[in-house]
């Protein structure tokens, strides 16, 4: 789904719950839906920080807690380094991780789901969420 498809649904699905979308609220879903590279809270805060410089960061915050309540961002815990946010894919999916430069980059995996249902299944295990990433170097950091 390209970035304005999946603002234009966010906008939808808050309308209809009865949320408000402040002009505040919708330029930090716009930086969710059009940052590939899931953000931090701070990074969406300093990016909207231009065209609202009085919203706060706990706006930000808010908004993100909003969005995972109702299953509509994907937050990706580094412990200590803090939280990054995929509002384009809200959903588990394989992450490419550059150890050099922070880079988060989507991947697709054919049958990736028939691979977790294949482990869970020949371990008895019940899925609930999971998570799958790949640490390395990215192509930027490759050349360097």
């Amino acid at each position: 789904m390209d970035s304005q498809k999946r603002l234009d649904y966010l906008l939808d699905v808050l309308r209809e719950r009865g949320n408000r979308l402040t002009p505040q609220r919708v330029a930090i879903l716009r930086a969710l839906v059009r940052n590939d590279n899931h953000p931090s809270a701070e990074q969406i805060h300093g990016e909207i920080l231009r065209d609202f410089p009085t919203t706060s960061l706990a706006t930000v915050y808010k908004t993100i807690a909003l969005l995972k309540e109702i299953g509509e961002i994907l937050e990706l815990g580094f412990g200590d380094d803090g939280s990054r946010f995929d509002g384009r894919k809200p959903y588990p999916h394989p992450h490419l991780i550059c150890t050099q430069c922070g880079a988060i980059l989507d991947s697709e995996v054919d049958n990736f789901n028939k691979l977790i249902d294949n482990l869970a299944s020949r371990n008895g295990f019940s899925v609930q969420t999971h998570r799958f990433d790949i640490f390395g170097l990215c192509s930027a950091c490759n050349k360097n």
